[in-house]
């Protein structure tokens, strides 16, 4: 019999990109997978078998689904990606006799520092939650991390699955479109780049600016006034959520990948997987200064460091005066892209991980 697995998540979009490349991996490797998460069966990833997460986009729609979420299933492994999902799912899967892996994308307590929300009362409960699922994750059958300094650090079975790309998911850019174009894939933010982003547009009036993603509720408001006030509106387009391969459709004639993520405590130490992404699609990346990016842009040669919308604009005023300048960089991407990232074996790793936990009844 076939391995059954349930990737469970109580916050997470069904068109999340992280979901799409562990269930292709699972599918691969020959699990029977479900998901049960947001959103629309439309954006489910190929091959698995999609159950909508029952109420509303709110505070006690999520904590509903903490609770159900893990009482719906009948997988012999369970795949859990939301924190505050991990307590009640940790303790029912040991009551009914589950394997549990716990998938932590990010630094749960650091990535709090970057929520507006998370204030007061209401910052503490989070903080509490955060730290409780951190520990639970440590003692958990398996704890997949996203990168090298996700906690836990000590964990039963601690597996490193960074954000590499899958290439099922990818459209690769080759000709140049005639009008230059950035793109920005991913959760859009002020955080991440959102208004650096929007004030690039501004002097770099040459390109057009695509924008893929959902806008963050907390910054829906400055981007309506921007989109009424800004010259540069006609040129940049909000595209909202959509599956990853809808997604990277967007980069067959793209010139540049934006990744312009703020030095805050939770991305400090990270290497935005969308770097990886547009390497992997052959588009130069512009990234801001954070240690790792500068090291991995400098060691591929697959783009340029701007701190502020002001470089950005200059990257990009430039490389439309010399596109040839910008097709050499794209193509050293793909070539170090190519010779350095095995996403084969690393989610080859994650299977096995998986498999190796529980034999199907």
């Amino acid at each position: 019999m076939t391995l059954s697995v349930a990737i469970l998540t109580s916050a997470d979009d069904v068109a999340d990109a992280r979901l799409h490349r562990l269930s292709n991996a699972l599918v691969k490797g020959g699990c029977n997978v479900e998901v049960r998460a947001l959103g629309d069966a439309k954006n489910a990833p190929h091959g698995v078998t999609f159950f909508k997460a029952p109420g509303k986009r709110n505070f006690l729609g999520r904590i509903a689904r903490d609770i159900f979420l893990p009482l719906m299933t009948k997988a012999d492994v369970w795949i859990v990606v939301a924190p505050d999902l991990l307590p009640p799912a940790w303790l029912i899967a040991k009551l009914r006799g589950r394997k549990i892996v716990a998938d932590v994308h990010e630094d749960y307590v650091q990535l709090l520092k970057d929520r507006k929300w998370a204030k007061g009362w209401v910052g503490f409960a989070a903080r509490i939650v955060a730290r409780l699922a951190t520990r639970l994750a440590s003692l958990s059958d398996l704890t997949s991390v996203a990168d090298t300094q996700v906690p836990p650090f000590s964990a039963r079975k601690r597996l490193v699955v960074r954000n590499l790309p899958d290439a099922s998911l990818l459209t690769i850019s080759k000709e140049l479109s005639l009008t230059p174009t950035a793109i920005y894939i991913g959760d859009v933010r002020k955080s991440r780049g959102l208004f650096t982003i929007l004030e690039s547009a501004e002097k770099a009036p040459g390109w057009n600016f695509e924008i893929i993603g959902n806008v963050a509720a907390s910054d829906m408001d400055a981007v309506n006034a921007w989109k009424i006030n800004s010259p540069a509106a006609p040129r940049v387009t909000f595209h909202g959520r959509l599956a990853p391969k809808d997604s990277w459709k967007f980069a067959a004639n793209a010139w540049v990948g934006l990744t312009l993520l703020e030095s805050t405590p939770a991305f400090i130490e990270a290497v935005p997987s969308k770097l990886y992404e547009y390497m992997s699609s052959g588009l130069a990346t512009i990234c801001t200064p954070l240690p790792r990016c500068i090291a991995l842009i400098n060691e591929s040669g697959a783009g340029k460091i701007a701190p502020d919308s002001t470089e950005v604009a200059a990257l990009l005023n430039h490389w439309e005066s010399n596109p040839d300048e910008i097709r050499a960089i794209r193509a050293q991407a793909k070539r170090w892209a190519e010779q350095n990232l095995d996403s084969e074996s690393e989610y080859g790793a994650f299977v096995q991980a998986v498999m190796s936990l529980s034999r199907p009844r």
